[in-house]
């Protein structure tokens, strides 16, 4: 399952320091319950199946986050979480 979670590359905007793995869960938690737009879509590894993508606007820098999660039997598996490779 291809996977590009890197929360050690990420700044953490609320403490200016980059995020750790347990931050960066603790982060999409917090958009989750805060009601965070977020988009599902089909992959195509392993085609077919679902997940979520979310775009977070991070106001201290001119790039976005990607985060992309995938739900299975009892867990979550973090799939993306990294600058947007796409411009504001």
């Amino acid at each position: 399952m291809p996977s590009k979670w890197k929360p050690h590359s990420v700044v953490n905007p609320e403490s200016g320091e980059v995020f750790t793995d347990a931050g960066a869960w603790d982060f999409v938690a917090s958009l989750l319950e805060n009601g965070h737009p977020i988009e599902e879509i089909i992959l195509d590894k392993p085609p077919g199946k679902k997940a979520y993508v979310l775009i977070v606007e991070i106001k201290t820098t001119s790039r976005n986050l990607y985060i992309k999660i995938q739900l299975g039997s009892g867990v979550i598996w973090g799939r993306s979480f990294h600058y947007s490779e796409y411009d504001k």
